[in-house]
């Protein structure tokens, strides 16, 4: 009797993970990509990091995922510790950067240091995200145009991009426009749906 009545909630626990899964799945591919790094280390990073929480987090309401500033962060880190991009040295790299960020976090939870992210001031980190922000998707435009280019700094990577637009790739580009019309239209029309998930999905099949 207990199974059938707790059965609703099992229900609903599958639905929420299925529908967290859908988006976080696809975003934690693309941060990975932002880092360096391959697309199967956005996997580790969407179920790892959770199941470690579960087992050792408190908070029921907290949000734990790769996210787009800790990409850009890892893929600062990793450019100064393997500047040759030696694929082996970066799973490396990676690898010893994310335990030592877990032992710091560890530590923080035994010393009760939570308090401290009070003493950042929401300007500070609007600010921060928005830079964030303009640097991920200047990193992302190249790939939607199928063009390549030398990083060198925020405004001569705008000028590098420009200046290969001549070079599009025009089914890369063709791909890129059908993701985001699968993305808006979906969003519209079934604003629950697993929209990322389609994409991407549908973008490695055509790819």
């Amino acid at each position: 009797m207990t199974i059938i009545e707790g059965s609703p909630s099992i229900k609903l626990d599958v639905v929420a993970g299925l529908t967290a899964a859908a988006v976080v799945l696809p975003k934690a591919m693309a941060y990975a990509t932002v880092a360096g790094l391959p697309v199967a280390v956005g996997l580790y990073t969407a179920f790892v990091p959770m199941v470690i929480y579960a087992l050792l987090g408190s908070s029921r309401v907290l949000s734990v995922s790769s996210t787009a500033t800790l990409g850009i962060l890892v893929a600062t880190q990793l450019g100064l510790a393997v500047p040759d991009g030696d694929s082996l040295r970066l799973l490396t790299a990676t690898a010893t950067l994310g335990t030592l960020v877990g032992a710091i976090l560890l530590v923080a939870r035994l010393l009760r240091l939570g308090f401290v992210a009070s003493f950042i001031s929401a300007p500070v980190l609007t600010g921060f995200k928005a830079g964030i922000g303009i640097v991920i998707v200047l990193d992302q435009v190249p790939k939607l145009f199928g063009i390549h280019i030398t990083k060198q700094g925020f405004l001569y990577d705008v000028l590098s991009v420009v200046h290969h637009l001549p070079d599009t790739s025009l089914m890369t580009l063709v791909v890129a426009v059908a993701t985001f019309a699968v993305l808006i239209c979906m969003e519209r029309l079934w604003p629950h749906s697993p929209a990322p998930l389609v994409a991407v999905g549908g973008s490695i099949a055509a790819a």
